[in-house]
């Protein structure tokens, strides 16, 4: 039986711990035959709903880049402590209310450890599909999820829970419609990674980040994209 009472308390508490967006999808999205790679069920095997949540990446660390490029990783790791923290005293709640949770990590590595497949860049399960299945945002040609208004500013986590909870639906389109006229991430991007068809040589994009920058983040993709949305 769905819990409309425990879905806002959830998004209460989410909101007290400094989340911004809150969103839930539904488990069963995800065997979608466009979605390719890990499902909460692998998970949890009696997974329902994936819980989303996102924080807005300040302008100032992103403005400044390609300079700056430490400050701007930094904040991004900040911005993952919020996310980590919020998650955990979300999943608190929910197993307190006799359910089960589980946090997904973030896509890419972050405190010295990976969480991706170190060739595909992805994580066990997409945390940007969750929140596309969830109506927070479309996808770009960057492969990037962009939100209302900010484009891909947002850092993002995810909560595997087995509590039925009210679920958002996808936007009409999978790919923002701006993205047909604008091709801003692919002539920024340093690495020659991204395409104007939308598909991305993720094996440039590792290289260029863990090679060229020795592990700092680039966010040029973000930044370009982010003065489309905001400019």
């Amino acid at each position: 039986m769905m819990t409309p009472d425990l879905s806002e308390e959830l998004r209460r508490t989410a909101k007290e711990m400094g989340i911004e967006f809150f969103g839930v999808a539904p488990a069963a999205g995800f065997d979608n035959e466009g979605y390719q790679w890990g499902r909460p069920q692998g998970i949890m095997p009696a997974a329902d709903s994936v819980i989303v949540l996102a924080v807005k990446v300040p302008r100032g660390c992103i403005d400044p880049l390609p300079h700056a490029r430490a400050e701007y990783t930094n904040t991004l790791l900040a911005g993952t402590v919020t996310l980590r923290m919020a998650a955990f005293r979300i999943a608190q709640a929910l197993e307190d209310r006799g359910h089960k949770a589980s946090i997904v990590p973030v896509e890419g590595s972050e405190f010295g450890y990976w969480y991706a497949d170190k060739e595909t860049l992805k994580a066990d399960v997409s945390v940007k599909y969750a929140a596309y299945l969830a109506g927070m945002g479309s996808y770009g040609v960057s492969n990037l999820l962009l939100f209302p208004g900010i484009g891909p500013r947002v850092r993002m986590t995810a909560v595997v829970t087995d509590a039925i909870l009210e679920k958002g639906a996808p936007p009409p389109r999978f790919k923002d419609p701006r993205c047909d006229d604008c091709l801003a991430c692919v002539k920024v991007c340093p690495a020659g990674a991204l395409h104007a068809d939308g598909s991305i040589s993720r094996q440039r994009c590792k290289e260029y980040m863990f090679s060229t920058l020795e592990g700092l983040r680039c966010g040029l993709c973000v930044k370009a994209c982010a003065d489309v949305f905001e400019g």
